[in-house]
């Protein structure tokens, strides 16, 4: 457990905004030195620029997580700047929607390159590193989307899915190296990740029918995200596995098991909380 994160070195993905922005202000709080990787470019030297004035310890690194070579070179920047790295948090995400049968090989390959290739990217670079020193934290964020579904989400819950498979299977690896896993899985909070086609290549495109709606709920009800930075943070301090930021995320994953064990087909495990019986999907 890494009880006290003063002075530690934390990498921090999409760090520019969103839950990761929240994470590194959560972390500068807590102390720590922070590496702030992100894609967007301009988004960062601003980010960068306001945390450097406010005293805090800081390194913009601009990282395509999809891209072996920019996370090694994230990777060398961090130790040459800081000489360590303890805390790696791979939260770069990207959240395409619309139904799956309008969707094309290219928003495939977006967001499982970043979801799911970002992830893995950085395990494998940082990974070797926390093992051989013997301490460290790996955070990865995937999604309560990662534990159960819904309609018109099926290439982000097939990516979120991935992540915590994954998450779960290097947890029982790193068992006894002494480096902790967590998977964060939050369901609604106040960000701009359903606003992801910005980062987008050609040939995707949002389906706004379904984003409209989505985005009016989330600013209505989504959590901030400091609270799920205040969590994260909680959770590698505690080596706690399972980061969840909501109390109806274990009702909404329960239901599979529960279709599971009445032979049933996948029902909608968000009609309770949308105040309906649950119905086939």
């Amino acid at each position: 457990m890494i009880n006290d994160l003063a002075g530690k070195v934390a990498v921090v993905t999409g760090g520019a905004s969103g839950i990761g922005l929240a994470l590194v202000e959560a972390f500068v709080e807590a102390g720590a030195r922070v590496v702030v990787a992100d894609i967007e470019e301009p988004v960062l030297a601003r980010e960068i620029a306001r945390l450097d004035a406010a005293g805090a310890d800081v390194l913009g690194v601009v990282c395509d997580v999809r891209e072996l070579d920019h996370v090694e070179a994230l990777a060398a920047r961090t130790i040459e700047n800081f000489g360590a790295v303890h805390v790696v948090c791979n939260n770069a995400g990207v959240a395409p929607v619309g139904p799956m049968i309008e969707s094309n090989a290219t928003e495939w390959r977006w967001v499982l390159d970043v979801n799911v290739l970002g992830v893995a990217n950085c395990i494998m670079v940082f990974g070797p590193t926390l093992v051989a020193q013997g301490e460290g934290h790996i955070v990865n964020t995937a999604s309560g989307a990662g534990l159960a579904t819904t309609a018109f989400l099926g290439l982000y819950h097939a990516s979120k899915h991935a992540v915590v498979g994954l998450s779960e299977a290097l947890y029982k690896e790193l068992a006894d190296t002494g480096v902790g896993v967590s998977v964060l899985c939050p369901e609604l909070v106040d960000t701009p990740i359903f606003e992801s086609e910005r980062n987008a290549p050609d040939g995707v495109d949002q389906n706004t029918e379904v984003l409209s709606p989505l985005r009016e709920v989330i600013a209505a009800v989504g959590i901030p995200a400091a609270q799920v930075a205040a969590d994260v943070l909680d959770a590698v301090r505690s080596d706690r596995f399972w980061i969840l930021t909501h109390p109806e995320t274990v009702a909404h994953a329960r239901a599979r098991i529960d279709d599971l064990e009445a032979g049933r087909n996948p029902t909608d495990a968000y009609a309770a909380s949308r105040g309906s019986e649950p119905t086939e999907a």
